[in-house]
């Protein structure tokens, strides 16, 4: 979960950097192995990204879980606040500098390529969690507007 208003604004800053390069992108994506992305992203080829945000150098520095988001992402960045001294962020990944009005990418990512089994399985989660979480918003939109409305299986 997103837990700081610094981290909210960089998730909407990527976001926003995101879909001016084309990209579709949802915060919190849970990949197969358990991990979970801030930021997973479906580039117009059908290409995986991922972005990990850190707003705190101690949250860096403690972070070792972060290499087991590569074997899903072709794309793999860390994300950080204008304000976050960019020498820590590891070399072998790529680098996004965002705020909450948007980003920009300060070092491009390595491309590698996900075995084809690998994305198909990444791309229908990522349709499913998209399509789930947009019928959530659908229904909440609809008890707003109608109060005595009632949604079969809502939780």
């Amino acid at each position: 979960m997103i837990s700081t208003s610094t981290a909210a604004e960089v998730a909407r800053g990527v976001s926003r950097l995101l879909i001016q390069e084309g990209y579709s992108p949802i915060l919190e994506f849970t990949l197969p192995n358990g991990r979970r992305l801030d930021v997973a992203a479906i580039g117009p080829s059908g290409d995986m990204l991922g972005v990990e945000i850190k707003v705190a150098l101690a949250d860096l520095r403690g972070d070792g879980k972060w290499p087991e988001y590569l074997d899903y992402c072709d794309l793999f960045y860390f994300a950080i606040p204008p304000d976050f001294p960019p020498e820590h962020v590891p070399a072998e990944t790529g680098l996004i500098v965002a705020d909450r009005y948007g980003g920009a990418i300060v070092k491009p990512a390595q491309v590698q390529t996900l075995h084809a089994s690998r994305r198909k399985a990444v791309t229908i989660s990522f349709a499913k969690v998209a399509a789930e979480r947009l019928s959530a918003i659908l229904d909440t939109i609809a008890e707003t507007s109608s109060p005595n409305l009632v949604i079969p299986n809502a939780q």
